[in-house]
């Protein structure tokens, strides 16, 4: 394996920033030091002016395969990903067969070891009916990242509304389960009211039928859940002001047994948006009002909520210009999401250490996983360079996701990645690819 030496970077780790050269071998983080020579074959990179971030970590993808692979496969999203600073990824269970069984879990997996350039783990999958394969989980603690329950609606059978399964499952899983929490009769109810007084619904629609009330009904049930059976719980990509009254910064983050992710989409985007962009930024919880927005960027800052990532979700052009109703819900944003957090950073929203901490250590530490998140001696060499001094602009001809759009299409970002190593291995620089060595299968420290 090739050797790397990287010199005179300005370092973002847990929560300082200093200049540093970093020696990488086998795979690994072998030094850091003020300076370092080398007798060895190495390669070596200049590094002057440019930042060296932990590459980050997202643990809300959907990639599609199996099943779905005409809007994505794990190869080209992951591909994306690399090229957007993200090295790992923990990818959903709702592709088709949905991952509802031990051994459609392991074929995923399968396919993600032949063809994935980023880490990879996924969820298992849960129904009203498969707690029994759910929690022979329980005997892969190690390497499955969690149990994702989507508490309100979502594709085929994925939605778990009977409250004998979702007490069983949560008294009894030893593994973090993640929750998509909308309340799916508030949901119902509000769709026939609005349908009654307006017969054809558009995007801006959206955040209206599914509101604040249906996230916060549903996200309160999994706390109560949590909270009763002492369940590890994470509730992903919360949307609302309201939902913020759930969750703490009174505790450090491994002290807590409840967290909470916030995606890019909802700290970017409001109900104003869908004038230009409408089924584009559908999406599930809904894109809301300003003011939600407003209470996410404190409530991030301050550590109630936990974690940032995608909600990945990518569809065909076709399937998002259908009418309202009948349009796919997700958004594709992995390839943007640390570039789009790096424009925040130059409005003076977040620092570059924040962004590094929510991206990236934080995900780390609430998952547990072994040797990855920071840049320390002996951990794994997962890294991204950034140069704050160029601009990307995203293009049709720059997009690498399989769909082939982006909700940022036309906007210049305030930085450019330039290298992204997966395991010491250099598979993005400058725009040339390395596509030899495929990434690792997380695995899990709990």
């Amino acid at each position: 394996m090739q050797k790397y030496l990287i010199k005179s970077i300005n370092v973002i780790n847990e929560g300082t920033i200093f200049t540093a050269d970093i020696l990488l071998s086998n795979g690994r983080i072998e030094k850091i030091a003020p300076s370092i020579s080398v007798t060895t074959d190495v390669t070596e990179i200049n590094g002057e002016g440019k930042y060296l971030l932990p590459g980050a970590i997202d643990d809300q993808v959907h990639f599609r395969e199996p099943g779905l692979t005409y809007k994505a496969t794990i190869y080209t999203e992951a591909k994306a990903a690399i090229a957007g600073g993200v090295t790992s990824f923990m990818e959903m269970p709702n592709t088709q067969p949905p991952a509802f069984t031990q051994q459609l879990l392991e074929d995923k997996y399968d396919i993600a070891a032949q063809t994935s350039l980023a880490n990879y783990s996924f969820y298992m999958g849960t129904s009203n009916d498969n707690t029994e394969e759910v929690l022979k989980t329980n005997d892969k603690k190690q390497d499955v990242c969690g149990i994702k329950i989507f508490m309100g609606s979502s594709t085929g059978n994925l939605l778990v509304d009977n409250y004998l399964t979702l007490g069983r499952i949560f008294s009894e899983s030893e593994l973090l389960i993640a929750t998509h929490c909308e309340e799916e009769a508030i949901i119902k109810q509000n769709l026939a009211e609005l349908k009654n007084i307006k017969p054809v619904l558009t995007a801006s629609d959206h955040p209206i039928i599914r509101n604040e009330d249906a996230c916060f009904e549903s996200s309160f049930k999994a706390v109560q859940l949590a909270k009763k059976y002492n369940t590890r719980l994470h509730i992903l990509h919360i949307s609302t002001e309201k939902e913020l009254q759930l969750f703490t910064n009174m505790l450090p983050l491994k002290d807590k047994r409840i967290t909470a992710e916030v995606c890019v989409h909802h700290l970017h985007f409001t109900s104003n948006d869908y004038d230009k962009l409408g089924n584009l930024i559908k999406c599930n919880p809904a894109i809301k009002a300003p003011h939600h927005k407003e209470a996410l960027w404190p409530a991030l800052l301050d550590d109630r909520l936990d974690v940032i990532a995608t909600d990945h979700a990518p569809h065909t052009w076709q399937e998002k210009q259908e009418p309202y109703e009948k349009a796919h819900a997700g958004i594709p944003l992995v390839q943007h999401s640390l570039l789009l957090m790096l424009y925040y950073y130059q409005q003076k929203k977040i620092s570059l250490e924040k962004i590094v901490q929510k991206m990236s250590h934080a995900v780390a530490d609430c998952f547990g996983i072994k040797d990855r998140g920071y840049i320390r001696e002996g951990y794994y060499a997962d890294m991204v360079i950034v140069d704050l001094n160029e601009t990307t602009t995203v293009q049709k001809n720059n997009i690498l996701y399989k769909c082939g759009w982006s909700p940022f299409e036309g906007m210049q970002f305030p930085a450019v990645i330039t290298h992204t190593f997966v395991n010491g291995n250099l598979v993005y620089g400058n725009g040339v690819w390395d596509e030899s060595v495929k990434g690792k299968r997380l695995f899990f420290d709990r």
